[in-house]
């Protein structure tokens, strides 16, 4: 693969998570005061359904750290690769915050630090109070299902053409779970954005956000660490079982 091919999957990624992060954080903070709370899972799940088929051809639509190195674990990305992905999928996440506060701050009514923008949190920084350790499990076991269904629905056998509705389905069903939560995350992009926003322009009232984000990478990427493992188990035992029996060396009498 040349050089230009692989800067367009890197650009690919950058776009993809950019998107992500400004229609799904602005559905936090923007739409959810007038079609509901709903409004954001939505929000977030159609955002990764439509980026699958709009980038995935060019770069297979990770649009997530977690994703990008639970698929190194499972020996789909090089490690360099994997690097880049990570570092454009960060990059595109921070623009796509930043763009979202130009806009939130020309409405005389909207504080960054009393409104936020869209960032997770756990404790007090929780909308029902969850623990340090109970947003943790759940960030943990929520990014262990998305990226089964994303190994899954991309795999060879698995019917073409429907990933992109498989994998944005699920995204939007572990946001519904997850907001009440850590206000949905299983993406450290997604969380990142939102949070350098917070620390850089709200001032003090800002750093929650940072100081809490270490939970919201390491609880996905060991959730994705474990699903590569789990999924290349099933994937030995699936090629195990594929291998038709051999002929009795002795022949038949």
């Amino acid at each position: 693969m040349s050089e230009t091919e692989n800067w367009k999957r890197y650009a690919a990624e950058l776009i993809g998570t950019f998107v992500l992060v400004f229609i799904g954080c602005g559905s936090s903070v923007i739409a959810a005061g007038y079609v509901g709370v709903i409004a954001v899972p939505l929000a977030f799940g159609f955002s990764v359904l439509a980026l699958t088929y709009a980038i995935g051809g060019l770069s297979g639509c990770h649009i997530n750290p977690a994703v990008s190195i639970s698929l190194l674990a499972a020996g789909k990305m090089k490690p360099m690769d994997t690097v880049l992905y990570v570092l454009m999928q960060c990059l595109g996440a921070v623009v796509g915050a930043v763009v979202l506060y130009w806009i939130l701050v020309g409405n005389p009514n909207y504080s960054l630090a009393s409104n936020g923008l869209g960032q997770n949190g756990y404790g007090a920084f929780s909308a029902y109070g969850f623990s340090v350790i109970s947003c943790f499990v759940a960030e943990a076991a929520l990014a262990f299902i998305f990226l089964l269904i994303f190994f899954g629905s991309t795999s060879e056998k698995a019917p073409k053409g429907f990933a992109g509705v498989a994998i944005g389905f699920s995204y939007g069903m572990i946001y519904l779970v997850s907001m009440p939560i850590t206000g949905g995350s299983v993406n450290p992009a997604r969380s990142l954005g939102p949070a350098v926003v917070l620390a850089v322009f709200a001032g003090k009232a800002g750093l929650d956000a940072w100081n809490q984000l270490w939970l919201f990478w390491a609880a996905p990427i060991l959730g994705g660490l474990i699903c590569a493992g789990v999924w290349r188990f099933l994937e030995q035992e699936r090629n195990t079982l594929d291998v038709e029996p051999t002929q009795d060396p002795g022949g038949a009498d």
